[in-house]
């Protein structure tokens, strides 16, 4: 007699294990614990088989009842239900283990010792915000170019031009990584060129103009916020490395008799060396005492474990009244590169050498990091003075009008 929903329902655990038959060879099987489990029995091939239907309740009798259906029509046809059950399980690991985002993860936790944290944190964010979600569980190799692209064009409807076309790179480090793991077979992301729209380039603000550093510059050095930021602000013009850069300085690699701050770049992957001029020695001597306890010559406000965060400089900057369409992080870069060049007549490879580009020779080698070592510290020296007879020009005349306050 078939089993009931009552029947299935109100079936008590006894001393052993015991079964409820159904119809069809289904029957379902009820511990001592009092789990219930739905299994099917069966011949194939002459011998006697059992398949694992599901538990009670998640698998119904009803839910029950159409899986052995199913498992007597692959009998008519042939196909042993339980052999292939094992061969969909394996099936679905193998494809777990080629997902999108198992690749993903696997060739970021490769590339992440290598990067910078604000460099890993962007990557990561991209993955989790705009692949995971769309991609995630697809198989590596199943995943085509105009799918691909329908994420891509996720992005762009968000008017975030630029985020999608780094969002195409970095699928495509993946794919690539996967094709050299044996995960898939190729790149769709190489279908893809020409596909997205061309953000507009736009460059960073600076202050490029030499009636207008001084101001400026006079501007950075009447800050009255924390001494950290004011520290930094008085520092960015005078080494014009990274934001990043200067905001992680640590002071295990300032060297005060050498007086050099070494430090390893991560988009070049090389040690760099910038030589620190007399006004750059005194504000780090007067920031020392107040810091060291800190391994970071930036500490953050709230603790002494982390540098501080990277819009401490650019949030002060809007604070004194200079509009991102002045001036940025970067600018201070771009203003000593025009300036070096074009005012104070330095060699361009120092310039480059100086701003940690990877500057190479004509024989296509990279230059050691301490090529021109002694020029630069000149340079640098130079550097400083002209910016202080800048500022000396601002504040002793009223010629300069400029909008920094």
């Amino acid at each position: 007699m078939p089993l009931t929903d009552t029947a299935v329902k109100q079936a008590k655990p006894k001393d052993k294990t015991y079964r409820l038959s159904d119809e069809k060879g289904m029957y379902l099987e009820v511990t001592p614990k009092g789990q219930k489990y739905w299994r099917m029995k069966y011949r194939f091939g002459g011998q006697e088989r059992r398949l694992a239907i599901g538990v009670y309740p998640t698998v119904s009798l009803k839910k029950a009842r159409q899986i052995r259906e199913q498992a007597r029509q692959h009998l008519l046809d042939g196909i042993d239900p339980s052999a292939l059950k094992q061969a969909q399980k394996l099936a679905n690991a193998s494809a777990s283990e080629h997902s999108f985002k198992v690749v993903a993860l696997e060739w970021f936790s490769k590339q992440k010792p290598n990067w910078s944290e604000n460099h890993w944190t962007k990557v990561e964010r991209m993955m989790s915000k705009d692949l995971f979600p769309h991609l995630g569980t697809r198989a590596l190799n199943e995943i085509t170019p105009p799918e691909l692209l329908a994420v891509l064009r996720k992005i762009e409807s968000r008017g975030a031009l630029e985020s999608a076309k780094r969002t195409k790179q970095l699928a495509g480090q993946i794919f690539r990584y996967g094709v050299a793991t044996g995960r898939c077979e190729r790149d769709p992301a190489q279908d893809l060129t020409g596909a997205l729209a061309n953000p507009i380039k736009q460059h960073r603000s600076a202050v490029t103009d030499p009636k207008l550093v001084g101001p400026l510059l006079n501007a950075l050095d009447g800050y009255q916020g924390t001494v950290v930021v004011n520290a930094a602000l008085r520092l960015a013009p005078l080494t014009f490395v990274r934001p990043g850069e200067l905001r992680t300085a640590r002071w295990a690699e300032i060297d005060f008799d050498k007086t050099e701050w070494r430090y390893y770049v991560t988009k070049t992957k090389s040690e760099h060396i910038v030589p620190l001029c007399k006004q750059a020695i005194g504000i780090l001597k007067e920031l020392r005492p107040l810091t060291c306890k800190s391994e970071y010559v930036f500490p953050s406000a709230r603790t002494l474990s982390r540098p501080m965060s990277d819009n401490a400089v650019l949030s002060a900057m809007r604070r004194m009244g200079i509009t991102k369409e002045e001036m940025c992080g970067h600018g201070f870069r771009a203003m000593a590169r025009t300036i070096l060049d074009e005012e104070l007549h330095f060699r361009p490879d120092w310039i480059e050498h100086q701003l940690a580009h990877a500057v190479k020779d004509v024989h296509g080698r990279a230059y050691n990091r301490t090529a021109h070592l002694p020029e630069r510290k000149k340079m640098m020296q130079a550097w400083a003075d002209y910016l202080d007879s800048l500022k000396a020009q601002a504040a002793n005349n009223n010629v300069i009008v400029a909008n920094f306050s």
